[in-house]
């Protein structure tokens, strides 16, 4: 109970700070310590109230609404599929699929650095990633190898990264929360849990805004990066040993 609370407290920092941060931080841990089924669906409150708080405070420094529009559309169907697989797969075979996104979004994040997308680039990609975000939250409840990545290598003012990425992940969240119901992976005790993990999450939230004001972007950067190669490492080897 002590590493949750303190996972959720750290993600709503994260947050605060950059705009991201909370499944790639929370879905890893609370899939070793619980499942990856149960990992995704308490975060569904927290994702939903979350992003949409920051949405109001940056809703003056979002991308083109059309843009976003596409982008969270596409999003949304691709949660269906993703949720799809949530129920069809396997516990190890789900466990990897996370271990593999986090790879995946490490070995972006590295590529990254040297790339910079137009927007005249972005508008011709933004349907497929948008798509490959959506089955990434569905199945894995981490849309960041697809959604973070393309946003970021737009290299956009921290303002409009944080209103726009907001945007995307409350239409994926709105999506993925009648799907859970469907599927059966959501109920009353599961919902009441994930409006306490928000709880904890929001307690966060203010003091990372405050330092990512302060701090530089690297250093949120770089002890994310540390942190998801160990659960990766974690994650495949209690799979495999």
């Amino acid at each position: 109970m002590i590493v949750a609370f303190l996972t959720l407290l750290a993600a709503g920092v994260v947050k605060g700070a950059i705009g991201s941060g909370v499944p790639v931080i929370v879905v890893p841990i609370f899939t070793m310590l619980y499942n990856v089924r149960v990992a995704i669906a308490l975060l569904v409150v927290s994702n939903l109230c979350s992003n949409a708080l920051q949405v109001w405070q940056y809703r003056r420094h979002l991308l083109p609404w059309r843009f976003l529009a596409t982008f969270s559309i596409a999003g949304c169907a691709g949660i269906v599929v993703g949720t799809w697989g949530l129920v069809a797969l396997s516990h190890d075979t789900l466990s990897l699929g996370v271990a593999g996104a986090i790879v995946l979004y490490l070995i972006i994040k590295l590529l990254r650095r040297k790339m910079a997308l137009s927007m005249a680039w972005a508008q011709r990609l933004v349907l497929p990633v948008g798509l490959v975000g959506g089955v990434l939250q569905g199945a894995a409840g981490m849309s960041a190898p697809a959604s973070i990545t393309f946003l970021n290598a737009m290299q956009l003012e921290r303002r409009v990264f944080i209103g726009s990425i907001s945007v995307f992940f409350c239409a994926i969240t709105v999506a993925q929360i009648p799907a859970l119901l469907a599927a059966g992976l959501l109920n009353v005790e599961l919902t009441l849990y994930s409006a306490a993990a928000f709880g904890v999450i929001a307690l966060g939230m203010p003091l990372g805004a405050a330092l990512g004001k302060r701090l530089p972007y690297v250093w949120f950067d770089n002890l994310i990066v540390l942190l998801l190669a160990s659960i990766a490492v974690k994650i495949i080897t209690d799979v495999f040993l």
